[in-house]
């Protein structure tokens, strides 16, 4: 029998990594390691749950215990890797997206994460597009356009428009600030 880790705060290659190497210095065996959910091929004792706990926490990640938080995270995973690494480029229906990944129904998913989490689901993903835009013009290799149609943008004004209803403003303003930070993607 295995065992299934749902884990907060994994939001990259080297979260995935990070986790990986911790569970390898428990002595635990992971079948896949992804964002946010871990396969191991062993079912863990308390001792081990408390100890793989701590180490994650000292990562600053977090052991996921409730159900509630363990779909919120799967939701967030699935529209990080949807927003940041998926190359394919076609339009996708996010309900239909998260429905299919989670097995679950959209509106139950809205629900719970607009009570849980304090927003709609729609707006935690337009935050990410965004997110994903900052990081496209801070590395100054596309244009506005070629940005637009990377990230499946009807037109450089919607996205224009969406980046400034999040930000505060327009997406060549924060090209030329000095400051154009960016957000961690677990703290959107």
């Amino acid at each position: 029998m295995d065992t299934v880790l749902y884990i907060k705060n994994m939001v990259c290659d080297r979260c995935i990594m990070a986790v990986t190497q911790t569970l390898n210095d428990q002595n635990l065996h992971p079948m896949s390691v992804e964002l946010g959910e871990v396969h191991l091929s062993d079912v863990l004792s308390d001792r081990q749950r408390d100890r793989l706990r701590s180490a994650l926490e000292d990562l600053g990640f977090e052991l996921l215990d409730d159900r509630r938080q363990q779909t919120i995270g799967q939701i967030k995973n699935a529209i990080i890797r949807l927003v940041h690494y998926n190359n394919d480029r076609s339009t996708v229906n996010l309900s239909d997206y998260l429905s299919g990944k989670l097995h679950s129904d959209y509106s139950a998913l809205s629900k719970l994460f607009s009570a849980v989490v304090g927003k709609t689901i729609e707006r935690y993903y337009i935050e990410q597009r965004v997110e994903r835009v900052k990081e496209l013009i801070k590395y100054d290799q596309l244009s506005l356009t070629q940005i637009a149609n990377e990230m499946n943008y009807s037109s450089v004004a919607y996205l224009s428009s969406q980046f400034k209803s999040v930000t505060g403003m327009t997406p060549s303003a924060f090209k030329v600030q000095k400051k154009n930070t960016l957000r961690a993607l677990d703290k959107i």
